[in-house]
């Protein structure tokens, strides 16, 4: 596939070889042989989506182990901040609840990254702008009909047999229940359960956030509504903002407040807000914390939520994605800082990771991922984490194409029936 820049460049002449008698001395001999060409830099888009899936799944398997617990539990356990991969919390794990049987830590990504790859499965089939038909169309036969190694399990099973009950709901409702998959996600709890996969939505529109909110808004009706959709298209659309070729922290936060509503803007601000004089995560935990609490319906212990929790409001917000941005700009986009800041955070840790991870390494490449992790994971997890982000970005490029295809043919339209016609001479007007 080529642009209209490259395409341009192709068909021009060639220009004419240059008169060796008009030129300077030195090009009388043939340059002397110099250092070998370094090797080509990979394209920003594609070593930017490989930071965004890859430091998403290394988020999502840093926070497994100690998801749902405290600051201070995780310091107990481990006798210290979590600074790398770790165990199980539980030693007695298949057994322990209520994680049973889930082999959490260890490497080991959870649900985050199974829907994640999922999704990403689902672009390369499509290979278009999605919607909630296709969730129905090929997201759910995946879930429902491929076994799939699950790391978690420690044995190839359906991804059903994984996701939790929020996700769970998009088999019942669209296979079972035949729900317009545009209102599917009324009635679901209400949970980060669909922003924590739109990390692909947000990579297909690459440096335009816009088109990612809304349209993982859309793919999001199948799962979630109210302000668990509304977190999965600002997450995405701050992926997005990430590829921008100037973007900070800064300037992803600015786009996710920018399109956010309600409690899920003032949570973004609040958060925000009391993060900015923080440069390290340790003093932002309890901060960070207190300033999301007042939009969390969960509760102060996560394993017992409210009886208010999950329920659709336009004053809430779900936690994880607020902390998420709070914790990329505490680390300034340094991937490291933020994954360890959404890990030791605690709560739904898993997820925290999962979406600041991503988000730190679409600002800042592959490399930012650091290697000792991502290949552990990759290893202990039995996955490619590389190959999602090159078949995405190879998506990306194709969509791109057909959205200029389709903007040309709009514009042509347009000035077909926008032009003015011009006076009637004859008529003397």
């Amino acid at each position: 596939m080529t642009d209209a820049t490259t395409t341009a460049t192709a068909t021009q002449p060639d220009p004419e070889p240059p008169d060796p008698a008009r030129l300077p001395a030195p090009y009388d001999d043939a340059p002397a042989a110099g250092p070998a060409a370094p090797p080509p830099e990979v394209p920003q888009l594609e070593d930017r989506a490989a930071g965004a899936l890859v430091g998403a799944a290394v988020g999502d398997a840093l926070g497994g182990p100690v998801e749902g617990l405290t600051p201070e539990q995780i310091v107990a356990r481990h006798g210290g901040r979590i600074e790398g991969i770790v165990g199980p919390f539980h030693t007695d794990w298949r057994t322990a609840r209520p994680l049973a049987p889930y082999h959490k830590g260890d490497g080991h990504i959870t649900d985050d990254t199974l829907m994640t790859h999922a999704l990403v499965r689902v672009y390369e089939t499509v290979r278009d702008h999605l919607d909630a038909y296709d969730v129905a169309d090929h997201l759910v036969p995946d879930l429902i009909g491929t076994p799939r190694w699950i790391p978690e399990l420690e044995a190839e099973a359906l991804p059903l047999q994984r996701i939790f009950l929020a996700e769970k709901w998009i088999v019942a409702r669209l296979h079972y229940g035949h729900a317009d998959p545009r209102e599917a996600g009324v009635g679901n709890i209400v949970n980060s359960g669909a922003a924590m996969y739109m990390t692909p939505v947000g990579v297909v529109n690459a440096g335009n956030p816009d088109r990612a909110y809304a349209e993982a808004l859309d793919i999001s009706a199948a799962h979630q509504s109210s302000y668990g959709r509304e977190a999965a298209g600002v997450f995405a659309a701050a992926v997005a903002a990430a590829f921008l070729p100037d973007a900070t922290a800064a300037s992803v936060v600015g786009h996710a407040l920018r399109l956010a509503k309600d409690g899920t803007r003032a949570a973004i601000e609040a958060v925000c807000d009391v993060a900015a004089p923080h440069t390290d995560y340790e003093s932002a935990l309890v901060p960070l914390r207190a300033a999301v609490a007042p939009f969390d319906t969960v509760g102060p212990d996560y394993r017992e939520p409210s009886l208010g929790a999950r329920r659709p409001s336009r004053l809430h917000a779900v936690e994880e994605l607020p902390i998420a941005l709070g914790m990329l700009l505490v680390a300034d986009g340094d991937y490291r800082a933020t994954a360890l800041g959404a890990v030791n955070y605690g709560r739904d840790c898993a997820a925290i990771a999962t979406m600041a991870g991503a988000l730190a390494g679409a600002l800042r490449g592959a490399a930012a991922v650091p290697a000792e992790w991502s290949t552990e994971v990759a290893r202990a997890s039995r996955l490619d984490l590389h190959a999602p982000a090159t078949a995405l970005a190879a998506v990306t490029r194709e969509v791109f194409a057909r959205d200029r295809a389709r903007q040309l043919r709009h514009e042509q339209a347009f000035g077909a029936i926008a032009a003015r016609t011009a006076p009637n001479e004859a008529s003397g007007r």
